[in-house]
């Protein structure tokens, strides 16, 4: 476990600030989730080739996330701090991609704006998670994350809407013309960059950061560190060093995010197939298939918004660990209900399970694991952690089309039921990852007791 120095808690607007900027990058991974496989559909992709091209997604991450964080650590400026100005570019840049995307004319335009968002949100993101070891002590560190997940859940709800809100409301077409992305779609992507850019500048003006630990040997380390050649002997190096809880907790996340991933490419036309009854992605039920899947998205990021904060609460009256397991359990049982649903309203309920295990993936696993970092590679071993989120979504994009031709008939709800028992496995393994601070903290409480027995 990792040694950290005493750090002053932080009251709820400072936790406010330094998270908002999620509340921004969760707008755009909404959309993203909710729309990509409607746009590359009405573009004329195939039902089994969406988890191909969905690729882009895990890919950007597996190359962006580690370098980002590798370069976050080994940065500092007396204005803008260590993971600010990585905020700042990777915010202007998936704006700039928010507002192409919709615009898309052909398959592969689209395709190619994905891998540039994803990286573009990937950038602005991945400091996120060490922007909290970075600032709050071991016993803040969960309500941190919390409060992230907060945002989270709160841009999942208000862009997973948008496309259903103008439609019903605004009286904008949802009806593709000619091929094209339907008006509904392009103008939630014009408003989602819009507070994707916003919400992120929110926090690199209005938190700051600490300096590190020891200023002096932090600018000698920078510079023994220059160069290419190092950063990738650095960053590679870093798998055979990982603490044992992050290899536990790894095992966990690939099942986890291996069934996250199931769900985002094949929701849309499951739905628009046992709801709507349509497999065509131009016609406009298939389309009314699309903006229902925003509104269970959006449901399951409100649901997860409020599991946030109560969460913490269950976990310390067991463990951050039993808790997650409850919560995954609870979320692949509610996509394996997939499987006995055709009602427009009842389709809804399983995203309330899916909610609730949203919120301990978001918020669990990163304090488990922050906890058992070292405090000077906190961005780097956040980086690499991500590996273990985007290599289960890129095998996922490599077998599942294969799996929904070949065994499930092209059924994609099959493919949401198989997804939903992996995150039952995830659960299950959870039990076997030893959370370190907790460890420490009852070993802590534990000679402290001894102590106060000798001293009577």
């Amino acid at each position: 476990m990792s040694t950290h120095l005493s750090k002053p808690k932080l009251g709820f607007w400072q936790l406010w600030n330094m998270s908002f900027g999620f509340f921004g990058i969760q707008f755009g991974f909404t959309l993203q989730n909710t729309n990509t496989s409607r746009i590359f559909s009405t573009l004329g992709a195939n039902p089994d080739d969406l988890a191909l091209f969905w690729l882009a997604a895990p890919l950007t991450g597996l190359l962006v996330q580690p370098i980002i964080g590798y370069l976050s650590d080994n940065t500092w400026h007396a204005y803008w701090g260590r993971r600010r100005p990585f905020f700042f570019l990777g915010a202007i840049l998936a704006a700039i991609t928010l507002f192409l995307m919709p615009n898309s004319s052909a398959l592969w335009m689209a395709v190619l704006v994905l891998w540039l968002m994803d990286s573009a949100i990937n950038i602005s993101m991945e400091p996120f998670r060490a922007f909290v070891g970075d600032k709050l002590s071991v016993e803040q560190q969960t309500a941190g994350f919390a409060m992230q997940t907060f945002f989270i859940g709160c841009g999942g709800v208000i862009a997973g809407l948008l496309p259903t809100l103008f439609t019903d409301y605004l009286g904008i077409s949802n009806t593709p013309v000619n091929g094209a992305i339907p008006d509904t779609v392009r103008y939630a992507y014009y408003v989602g960059g819009t507070i994707y850019l916003i919400a992120v500048m929110w926090t690199v003006f209005f938190s700051s950061e600490n300096p590190p630990e020891n200023l002096e040997q932090f600018k000698k380390e920078r510079q023994q560190n220059k160069g290419w050649t190092k950063a990738f002997v650095e960053i590679i190096g870093g798998f055979t060093k990982m603490p044992k809880t992050m290899v536990q907790l790894a095992v966990v996340q690939f099942f986890t995010w291996f069934s996250l991933y199931a769900m985002w490419v094949y929701t849309t036309p499951a739905v628009a197939s046992i709801v709507f009854h349509s497999n065509d992605a131009q016609s406009a039920a298939f389309q009314e298939g699309g903006n229902w899947v925003g509104v269970m998205f959006a449901l399951y990021g409100g649901v997860s918004a409020l599991a946030a904060f109560i969460l913490p609460i269950f976990a310390r009256f067991t463990s951050r660990k039993v808790v997650h397991m409850a919560c995954l359990a609870i979320g692949g049982i509610s996509l394996i209900s997939f499987l006995m649903i055709t009602s427009k309203t009842i389709i809804l309920l399983p995203m309330v399970g899916v909610g609730i295990a949203w919120a301990s993936i978001l918020t669990m696993p990163y304090a488990i694991l922050a906890g058992a970092l070292p405090a000077n590679k906190m961005g780097y071993y956040m980086g690499l952690f991500n590996f273990f989120v985007v290599i289960p979504q890129a095998i996922a994009g490599v077998v599942l089309g294969g799996l929904l031709k070949n065994f499930f008939n092209n059924q994609a709800v099959g493919i949401i039921a198989l997804g939903g028992a992996c995150m039952v496995v995830a659960g299950l393994l959870t039990l076997l990852v030893k959370d370190d601070a907790v460890v420490a903290q009852s070993k802590q409480a534990s000679d402290s007791a001894a102590a106060t027995s000798g001293a009577v």
